[in-house]
């Protein structure tokens, strides 16, 4: 199944790309999130569009890129979250909260679609968090979580 993706897709591309992809992924996970649209020979036009607008974002944010990275790579960041005996926390860390420490520990606004995080974090500790602010920028950032 060919689609045009209109959003950033981990692993499988950037919004304006057209792709290739199995049936079953593109019906049931990618166009009902409005990840990808189908494509059509209409679809070629919007994908100029859409990289034109992309390729001159990128230009422009390459160097901002790197100046976040700069300032995350430098951050101590603590979140503070509730939990029990032996350190398992009552639910999960999610991506919205990595960004919301960030912030509260001084640095940049991070958009959470860009933080990835490698597995569910349910207990306190070091973790290591993934951070894509672009394509060509990416960081890891240490998450310290704190019992309350």
């Amino acid at each position: 199944m060919k689609l045009i993706l209109t959003s950033d897709v981990t692993g499988l591309g950037a919004p304006g790309d057209i792709v290739e992809v199995k049936d079953g992924y593109g019906r049931n996970y990618l166009v009902p999130r409005r990840l990808a649209i189908y494509w059509t020979k209409g679809g070629e036009k919007q994908v100029a569009s859409i990289k034109r607008a992309r390729g001159a974002r990128e230009v422009q944010d390459l160097g901002h890129a790197k100046e976040i990275r700069a300032r995350l790579d430098g951050l101590d960041v603590k979140l503070i979250a509730r939990a029990g005996k032996g350190g398992r926390l009552f639910g999960s860390i999610t991506s919205a909260d990595v960004v919301d420490a960030v912030k509260s520990a001084g640095g940049p606004d991070l958009d959470r679609r860009k933080v990835e995080l490698a597995r569910t974090i349910k207990a306190t500790g070091k973790h290591d968090v993934h951070v894509r602010i672009h394509p060509e920028v990416e960081t890891t950032l240490t998450l310290e979580v704190v019992a309350e």
